[in-house]
């Protein structure tokens, strides 16, 4: 499992008029705590898109569990939970102190600059590995992944 936290102070600008954030202003927190879990497991994303690789979002679900305000210090626990092949999924859990105000998760696939499907970098395959070992069985063990040109 790869897991990692970051925390965000919500601005005035990510609120409505009710003085609650906006809906949408919480997708570029899971974009900042998916980039954070990845450079915390030393793997930057920028050094992803400089090896060509890149992860586009192919699925995004949140449930909102209570409002965050201006000034909350909302903490994001992101976690990916099941071995990576192709695809990766990240969960996450946002919270203010101790109180959950938000989860949910967001489904991404490798690609290339054009945008083709692609297995992932050695870089990434061997972070998966060392968190993820293989098991007889495992149905998101490498050797389950159908191959892509």
């Amino acid at each position: 499992m790869l897991e990692h936290r970051c925390q965000i102070e919500v601005r005035y600008s990510e609120t409505d008029m009710m003085g609650v954030v906006y809906h949408g202003s919480y997708l570029p927190w899971l974009e900042v705590a998916r980039a954070a879990l990845l450079a915390a497991h030393g793997l930057p994303y920028r050094e992803l898109e400089a090896d060509g690789f890149y992860l586009p979002v192919t699925e995004i679900h949140l449930r909102y569990l209570r409002p965050a305000r201006y000034g909350d210090h909302v903490t994001i626990h992101a976690t990916v939970r099941d071995r990576p092949t192709l695809r990766l999924r990240v969960d996450y859990i946002l919270s203010r102190a101790d109180e959950v105000v938000a989860e949910g998760h967001t489904r991404h696939v490798f690609v290339d600059k054009p945008g083709r499907p692609r297995r992932p970098p050695p870089r990434f395959t061997a972070l998966i590995a060392a968190h993820f070992p293989a098991a007889a069985g495992n149905p998101g063990a490498e050797d389950a992944t159908p191959p892509v040109a």
